[in-house]
Parts: structure tokens; C-alpha cells; sequence
């Protein structure tokens, strides 16, 4: 028998500014369960998971919440006015029983000290307290409203793994497919004010999504046939009975009526970039180029060749120089050292992530025409500005909508639609997911992959990478830069280990945090008077072994600096970095266990 649900919405309705949002939406939430809530931009997904949350009050419907049950709720953009720092932030997210040694720990693992002033915080950095406020606790229910925004590579695959491990029921609203793919187990589409469950991960959802929104389609079309028959009915069969006649006028009226009121799936995005003239076969080319601030290295010894219609990703952490990459590969910035070469006939259109190419003194209009006239040209096809909105789901009356009313889903679509009206063989896309729905996404995947120039594409999403890159650079550290054939996954795969084991660096070392009184401090082995012969002689031993581990893994790092390597030697490239990901597990085991002894040695001691 499956256990009761701890979180119960029965026949939930909300109508907003007379426009019904949700009608008669349900949601259960078991303990445990892993629930990965869909659909698109103003669909109601978050506005429901307020309801869940108890921060908005429906117009009808039940919320039931166990008794006892904890929740906790992770909006997409956390407030921490009010507070002095940002633990006593996290702290304030604890109940009586928790443990306050868990909000010092996570701020720690996510890079934070917990003395920061919140108003001097980045958008990451407030969505990395954020979500320390909300796991602290381990709450039975998670709810978390694009858990990934503001996050890096790093931090997204540490929190991928720290959520994983939590016992906690989660739903959860992301753009990010990856992160829904490894997290969830059953999925709930919000779609024309409805939900529909899918008791599978959201891996499944999109072939389910396409069959019911086909079975739709098919019973439309048999609407449509019944309607048909009515009617012939109506012209010429009307020496029928009169009562029968008034019936089937009825049902003609009826079925008409639910045509009418019916309401058909939001249409898509239209995409399609503007072609200019074709460029050179060779795009660009780099020779061992480098770039430093200060003492810092940026870019070291880094070279390349582009051709035309490739479609290269850049991933990395934020901080590791990927713009820095960018404008040394277009030109804007001169290298140090090396050289670049650009080849002929490039013309480049670009997407900023600040989306700052849009200015906030414009309209909509403003925006797609460049504030002059009434028409685009696309691909030498003169435009009306109205036409193109449509093709971005804009209204005509939004066309005079200042850009600073725009959400940031509208303002990812609007400065697409920008980027792709003017004129280039080369499009250089910095961070294009951000804000757009699944369905926007697998337009734009599939607008790159039509694009017949050549494409770069910085993205911190990964699932995005594997669709559209033929090859992805990526920073190893101190500068370095690798470029590995293949997506995101190809990527990890040649390398044995992803961003987060490199880049995502505690801001003091874990035994320096100590646990607060009255909970009890997690002790080493239990003292008894002196330490075991085993345990001294592995204190001596260790840290030789822990050396010998080092100038392994740094041997084999030396050997897999060689670019060539891959392309030389397949399997040795593969064999070499599933070496280095072992000796770094050892590695990582040997110094926790020399800590542990010494810790013990100290206090037999003192």
C-alpha cells in the first residue's frame, strides 16, 4: 500500500487579470517522491508551486500538508534584505531541531564564508545562499523554483549530487533537461490550465508530451468530421421528426460551441537566423596565443583552427576567461603572445549575455527595426516588424511595451530575435538558454543546426552542448585550454571527471568549520589511551603514499597536456584519464584518513 501523500492540491483554480491561469489543477506529493514540473513560459508552474508552498492563496481548491511535514521553498529570485550576513540568513531557514553546524557547511561547499554583507551579493552568489537555506534544514518536501539559475558548471554538478543525496520528496521547475533527466522520477505537464501526470522521469516526457498533444490532434479531427456530418444532416435530412430535429440543432450548436472554446496549444517560436555572404572556408585560426591580467593567466599557449559550419562550445566555470576566449578568437582583443588570423568575408552577429544590446529606453519595436522603420529584412525578404514579433510569440500590442517590462523569458526571445536579423555567416551565442522554454530551446537547437555558417556557443547547459557542438573547449586550470571532439558528455567522458572536482573549491578547509554546541562534534575513532600499531604505522606511512599518489597523477596530467594526444592515441587518451580519476579518489581517501589520525594523535596528546 503506497504511503500517504505529504503534500495534497485538489482542484486548484486561479484566474488571473480575468484569464484563467489554473482550472481545477491537481498535485500529489509522496515521501521520497521526485517530481519534475513542465510547461511552458506562463504556463502557471511557478505561481502553482507558491500554492504549494502556501504563498498564494487560489481562488478554489484544497491545500493539505501533513501534519508535522516540513517544507521548504526556493523561489527564482531569493530576498535576503533584513539580514546583516548571509548565515544569519541560512540560519534563519533552520527549525528548533535542525542542525546549525549544516547552514556554516553548505554555505562553505558552495564557495560562501558566511560573513558576506547580502547586498553585496552577485546573482550567484544569492542563489548559492538560497539554496543553502533550503537543503540546511533537509526538509521532507523540496520545493525548487529553477534551482539552476545564476550557477555555474561546477556548482550545478555539485548540487546535481548534493540533492541526490538528500532523503527529502522534491519538485522541481528547471530549464535545464540534464538536471531534470538525473533527478526526477515522475513528471507533471502544466498545460492550458491543466496537469497531466506522467509517473516516469522526465527522460520520458517529451515522446509521452508528443503523443497525447497527437491523440489531441486526432480527436480534433474527428470533432471536426462529426461537425461535417451534423450539418449535411441539417441541409438534408430536416423532414425528420421535429423533436429530433430540435436535438441534433443542439448537439450541431454544442459541438460547434466546444471548437470555439477550445483551447489549442500556444504556438511555437518561429527562428530563423539572416544569411550573409558565405565566408572563407578557414573562419579563424589561433597559434599558441596567450592572455594575462596581472599575475593571473587567462589564456596559455592556445591554438586552434575553425572552419566554416562548425559548431564549437565553450564550457566552463564563471571567472575561467571564456568571454576573454571569445573576443581573442573575433579579433576585439589582441593575445600577449601568438597570433590569430581571421578569415575572409566574416560577418558576425552577437548575443551578449546581459542581453545588453537592448536598450531600455526602447520599445519592442524599437528593438527589432534598430528604432528606424517599420521592416526587417530577413534573408532578402522585406518583413513587417508586427510579422516578426509573432514569430517570437509577441503581440501587437506589445510592439510600443517598454524592454524593461519585459520578463526574462521575453527578453531572451526578443534579443534572439535581434541577433538573427542581422546579416552574418557567424553567430556567437553567450549563454542563448538563458530564461527560454523547453520548447523555445528545441527551436533554437534545431535553427544552429539548419545555420549554414559557423556557430560558438557558451553555455552552462549541458544537454544544450551535446545537441548542437562538434567540438567543446573547455579550461583545465592556469589557463589552459583543451578542445575535446564532441558535446558536453564527450567531453567528460575523454576527460574521466567534470568541472566540480576542479573548480568547486570550499572557501575554508572542511575541518577548520567547527560544529556548534549543543550538537555533538562527529569524533575520530574513539581514543583509548594510545593509538593501535595499525594506526601509527599508517600515520608514518601515509604521507609517503599520499606523495607518491601526487607525482602519479601529476605524470599523467603532463602526458594529457599533449592536444594531440586524443587524436593520436584514442585509447590511450581514455585509459590515461580514467588513471588520473582513480588516483584522484585515492588521493582524496588517503589525505581524509591521514587527517582523521592526525586529529586522533593530537588530542591522545593534549
Amino acid at each position: 500500500m503506497a504511503a500517504p501523500p505529504l503534500l495534497l492540491l485538489q482542484d486548484i483554480r486561479l484566474t488571473i487579470s480575468g484569464k484563467p491561469l489554473l482550472e481545477g489543477v491537481e498535485l500529489s506529493v509522496g515521501p521520497g517522491e521526485r517530481l519534475a514540473l513542465v510547461g511552458r513560459n506562463g504556463s502557471g508552474k511557478s505561481t502553482l508551486l507558491r500554492i504549494a508552498a502556501g504563498q498564494v492563496e487560489p481562488d478554489g481548491g484544497t491545500r493539505f500538508l501533513q501534519p508535522g511535514a516540513s517544507i521548504r521553498y526556493l523561489p527564482q529570485e531569493p530576498d535576503l534584505s533584513g539580514f546583516e550576513t548571509v548565515l544569519a540568513y541560512v540560519e534563519a531557514g533552520l527549525g528548533p531541531a535542525d542542525d546549525p553546524w549544516r547552514a556554516q557547511y553548505l554555505l562553505n561547499e558552495l564557495g560562501l564564508k558566511g560573513d558576506e554583507n547580502p547586498e553585496r551579493l552577485s546573482g550567484g552568489e544569492k542563489r548559492r545562499a538560497a539554496l543553502a537555506r533550503v537543503m540546511a534544514p533537509e526538509p521532507d518536501i523540496l520545493l525548487l523554483d529553477e534551482p539552476t539559475n545564476h550557477l555555474d558548471l561546477p556548482a550545478i554538478e555539485w548540487l546535481e549530487e548534493a540533492i541526490g543525496e538528500l532523503r527529502s520528496a522534491m519538485v522541481i521547475i528547471s530549464h535545464d533537461r540534464r538536471f531534470l533527466q538525473n533527478l526526477s522520477r515522475a513528471t507533471v505537464w502544466i498545460d492550458r490550465g491543466q496537469a497531466r501526470r506522467l509517473d516516469k522521469g522526465f527522460v520520458h516526457f517529451e515522446e509521452w508530451r508528443d503523443e497525447v498533444l497527437e491523440q489531441e490532434e486526432l480527436e480534433r479531427h474527428k470533432l471536426d468530421r462529426k461537425i461535417v456530418a451534423e450539418e449535411h444532416w441539417v441541409r438534408y435530412g430536416v423532414t425528420a421528426r421535429r423533436k429530433r430535429n430540435v436535438r441534433r440543432m443542439a448537439n450541431l450548436a454544442d459541438l460547434r460551441s466546444q471548437v470555439r472554446e477550445q483551447r489549442h496549444v500556444q504556438g511555437n517560436v518561429k527562428l530563423e537566423a539572416a544569411e550573409a555572404n558565405v565566408s572563407g572556408k578557414l573562419v579563424m585560426e589561433a597559434e599558441k596565443i596567450s592572455k594575462s591580467y596581472g599575475d593571473k593567466a587567462i589564456v596559455k599557449d592556445f591554438s586552434i583552427r575553425i572552419l566554416r559550419g562548425d559548431r564549437l562550445g565553450i564550457a566552463g566555470p564563471n571567472g575561467a576567461g571564456k568571454t576573454t576566449l571569445i573576443n581573442l578568437l573575433t579579433g576585439k582583443l589582441e593575445p600577449d603572445t601568438g597570433k590569430t588570423r581571421i578569415g575572409a568575408n566574416l560577418e558576425i552577429a552577437a548575443l551578449d549575455q546581459q542581453r545588453q544590446q537592448l536598450r531600455d529606453d526602447w520599445t519592442l519595436k524599437d528593438a527589432i527595426t534598430g528604432g528606424s522603420g517599420d521592416y526587417v529584412d530577413i534573408n532578402g525578404v522585406r518583413k513587417h516588424f508586427a510579422g516578426y514579433m509573432k514569430d517570437f510569440l509577441f503581440t501587437p500590442e506589445q510592439a510600443r511595451q517598454p524592454v524593461t517590462k519585459l520578463s526574462g523569458g521575453e527578453r531572451g526571445r526578443l534579443a534572439l530575435g535581434r541577433a538573427l536579423s542581422m546579416p552574418s555567416n557567424m553567430l556567437v551565442l553567450d549563454e542563448p538558454t538563458n530564461d527560454l522554454d523547453l520548447e523555445t530551446l528545441d527551436l533554437l537547437q534545431e535553427m544552429i543546426a539548419d545555420y549554414p555558417g559557423t556557430v560558438i556557443v557558451v553555455s552552462h547547459d549541458r544537454d544544450f552542448l551535446d545537441r548542437v557542438a562538434t567540438s567543446t573547449i573547455a579550461p583545465e586550470g592556469n589557463g589552459k585550454w583543451i578542445e575535446y571532439p564532441g558535446g558536453y558528455s564527450d567531453m567528460i567522458a575523454q576527460r574521466g571527471y567534470g568541472f566540480a572536482r576542479v573548480f568547486m573549491q570550499p572557501a575554508v578547509p572542511a575541518a577548520k568549520i567547527e560544529r556548534p554546541e549543543p550538537v555533538a562534534e562527529k569524533k575520530p575513532p574513539a581514543a583509548k589511551g594510545k593509538m593501535s600499531f595499525k594506526d601509527k604505522h599508517a600515520l608514518e606511512t601515509l604521507p609517503k603514499q599520499i606523495d607518491e599518489l601526487t607525482a602519479k597523477r601529476d605524470a599523467l596530467s603532463k602526458e594529457m597536456e599533449d592536444p594531440d594526444l586524443y587524436n593520436r592515441d584514442p585509447a590511450r587518451f581514455t585509459k590515461v584519464s580514467e588513471a588520473i580519476g582513480k588516483l584522484e579518489e585515492d588521493l582524496a581517501a588517503a589525505e581524509e584518513r591521514w587527517l582523521e589520525l592526525e586529529m586522533l594523535r593530537e588530542e591522545l596528546e593534549g
